[in-house]
């Protein structure tokens, strides 16, 4: 639990009420953080700190008691605060208690789109070691240019792209990555991605691609 919340300079002073609660004191106005709004915002999917400051700030706040609010429901609170989101996901029930219906669905991920989400992880990861902007930032035909190859050649290209543009559509729907605003063809790779395609997931992966360009070899040759 974090009793202590971690600021700018442009927030107003804070006062702690307790180890749970904050109160944001600018002249004579005072405002208590609400549990609702952060609990609707991670029911609806990831809370992202660079979205909403002070949303993310009352989360941070109120940690604790949104950890006991939705353990009611079988689910646990991811937070990366380094990262700047927080999620919430099913909790595997113990032995000794009951398994609860499954509030998170799983959605499986077809071929295409899994292949496009481990190149975009690692993207990000050498994106990550150059040390430079804190967002990654690509066009649609970067993206393109990215999974292009791993796909069959249908030999007409106009189809092709529209496959890719579903497969980015997809990735938007599941909130991996967006369309930047004012910008069609611009797409920031969002950070929770890294959360959901982990080291051990890439080396499986890589295994799966290394299998399918030698099966592929072998139809060509």
């Amino acid at each position: 639990m974090l009793a202590v919340v971690t600021f700018v300079q442009a927030c107003p002073r804070l006062s702690l009420v307790d180890e749970h609660e904050y109160v944001h004191m600018n002249g004579n106005e005072a405002r208590q953080p609400q549990i609702s709004p952060v609990l609707i915002a991670l029911f609806k999917g990831v809370l992202y700190q660079g979205d909403n400051l002070a949303l993310w700030q009352d989360f941070l706040a109120l940690q604790a008691r949104v950890r006991d609010q939705i353990a009611m429901f079988g689910l646990e609170l991811i937070l990366d605060e380094a990262e700047g989101y927080a999620y919430v996901r099913q909790r595997h029930a113990a032995e000794d208690e009951p398994a609860l219906p499954r509030l998170v669905q799983r959605r499986p991920l077809s071929y295409p789109v899994s292949l496009l989400l481990v190149l975009l992880r690692k993207k990000l990861a050498e994106f990550d070691a150059a040390a430079g902007e804190t967002r990654l930032i690509l066009t649609r035909e970067q993206i393109v240019d990215l999974v292009r190859v791993f796909l069959p050649d249908t030999g007409n290209e106009a189809r092709l792209l529209d496959r890719i543009d579903s497969h980015i559509n997809k990735l938007i729907d599941l909130g991996f990555i967006r369309r930047l605003r004012s910008q069609d063809q611009q797409f920031e790779v969002l950070r929770i991605l890294k959360a959901f395609v982990d080291a051990q997931w890439l080396v499986d992966f890589d295994q799966r691609l290394k299998n399918y360009r030698e099966h592929r070899s072998e139809g060509e040759s």
